[in-house]
């Protein structure tokens, strides 16, 4: 292994006993539940009620183990480790691509001798049609991450990037991708630093810059609240500015879930049930006169707000035909008002 790795020997060890498969110095993977409830028939991910995303052929992982906040929230707790900046080796796009999706097939693979598993999703699920970039870490700020993003969208899987918003730099950076996460925590200064404990001091002025450029964005963009009982669960008026000012196709407003890592900032308590969640999202679309309630998803305690005149599923086909023609990547160029098949070849 090189000097200065992101993830230290130690680490390695302990992560892969919880599941985790590295790729390269900096890189991970890791099953979702929801990936699993959707083989053995238990049920779909938020995202395919949402967006279409078939959960059975879903990849969940980070092109880097770092970040630069140590969120309250956080399932995964201390297992990224703590950094501003980039350190440690960089590798290749292609290598990463390609040992991910690998490395995903071969924790996957035991379901093929499980009674339980619906035949249908065990011959698809070797053929992965979406990865979602949010396992752990800032994966945003791996050098390369547009090079990253090109090649998933060459083997036509398309992909969710979630950014903390303390990378407005990088976030400008992002050429191309199916849909853009922000991650907003609180509705201000004050209760952001309380909820993320970012190490930038300038943290709310890069959450500001962060929106401003999200607003830029012609790709599909969604702004992402995790609501945690009694700590950010107010203030709709300035989350209503603060979501105004990223102007994002879509809002997710998601329960936090007292799991992992979390467990030793939070309580049972502080969960959010459904109807608190409902309940916040009609307080807060009373202020974002551009947006509509357009769907939920209990089992996740997530509802989508949606921006008036977007269409809400994504359209697998034309998003992969406009970049195949080079052309510019415009939500209303691979969106739908329905679901559409990604299990494309």
């Amino acid at each position: 292994m090189m000097d200065d790795p992101q993830i230290s020997k130690s680490m390695r060890e302990e992560l892969t006993k919880q599941q985790y498969r590295f790729v390269g110095e900096h890189s991970a993977v890791k099953v979702c539940g929801w990936t699993k409830n959707s083989i053995l028939g238990k049920g779909e991910c938020y995202k395919f009620a949402f967006y279409g995303i078939r959960s059975h052929q879903c990849l969940q992982s980070t092109s880097s183990m770092y970040c630069a906040s140590r969120c309250i929230f956080c399932w995964r707790g201390s297992k990224a480790p703590v950094s501003t900046n980039w350190y440690g080796p960089i590798d290749e796009p292609s290598f990463l691509v390609d040992g991910m999706i690998e490395a995903h097939k071969e924790l996957v693979i035991g379901f093929k001798g499980n009674k339980k598993s619906i035949p249908k999703k065990v011959e698809e699920m070797l053929d992965v049609r979406h990865v979602a970039l949010s396992l752990t870490g800032e994966p945003i700020v791996y050098p390369k991450i547009n090079e990253l993003l090109d090649e998933f969208h060459k083997k036509k899987i398309s992909t969710f990037l979630v950014t903390n918003a303390q990378y407005p730099e990088e976030i400008k950076s992002i050429k191309n991708v199916t849909q853009l996460y922000l991650s907003i925590d609180a509705p201000n200064k004050k209760i952001f630093k309380e909820i993320d404990r970012p190490l930038f001091p300038d943290y709310y002025d890069r959450v500001l810059k962060s929106l401003d450029v999200l607003s830029t964005k012609k790709y599909r963009t969604c702004i992402r609240l995790t609501i945690i009982k009694d700590k950010n669960d107010s203030n709709y008026e300035e989350y209503s500015e603060l979501i105004n000012r990223g102007n994002p196709d879509f809002v997710e407003i998601k329960a936090y879930m007292n799991v992992g890592g979390s467990r030793e900032n939070l309580e049972y308590c502080d969960m959010p049930i459904m109807t608190e969640i409902e309940s916040f999202s009609n307080n807060l679309i009373n202020f974002l006169s551009n947006y509509e309630i357009v769907s939920k998803h209990a089992p996740s305690r997530v509802i989508l707000l949606k921006k008036k005149g977007v269409k809400q599923f994504i359209n697998f086909r034309a998003f992969f035909e406009t970049l195949n023609c080079g052309e510019d990547l415009l939500t209303e160029k691979y969106s739908s008002d329905l679901m559409q098949d990604n299990c494309l070849k």
